[in-house]
């Protein structure tokens, strides 16, 4: 099973706005219960070209009108890009973004904590994995 986790860059912390964050991690999770783990898999860049991924926006909120189809295959991008996974963890996305993930079949798995470690999240949000 795979999980993309919105990160600001290599050293994988992590980027609560899903739809502009620079990368995208890609764990593998292996296990089950309590002998879950989750290893690095690939860190893509954010195939998105409308945004500035060296000066990425986390408060960054979609105004975009729902009918602005440049602005929404933007966003589906990220979708295509990530369709091998099963899940992604996000703290915010805005409605394009979420269904750039949904209509390639990722489920979207919320994340309300405040850690900033890709790891600590994994974890704390594992079970919604199934």
């Amino acid at each position: 099973m795979k999980i993309a986790i919105p990160v600001k860059d290599e050293n994988l912390t992590f980027f609560s706005n899903a739809g502009h964050t620079p990368k995208f991690a890609i764990y593998e999770q292996s296990g089950t219960g309590m002998f879950r783990s989750f290893k690095l898999n690939s860190v893509i860049q954010n195939p998105r070209t409308d945004i500035d991924h060296d000066h990425a926006e986390e408060d960054h909120a979609c105004d975009h009108a729902h009918d602005d189809e440049e602005h929404i295959a933007q966003h589906n991008k990220m979708g295509v890009a990530l369709n091998d996974c099963n899940y992604i963890v996000v703290k915010k996305a805005c409605k394009n973004t979420a269904k750039s993930f949904t209509s390639q079949g990722i489920k979207l798995v919320k994340y309300n904590g405040e850690s900033l470690d890709v790891n600590s999240i994994l974890k704390e949000t594992s079970a919604s994995f199934v």
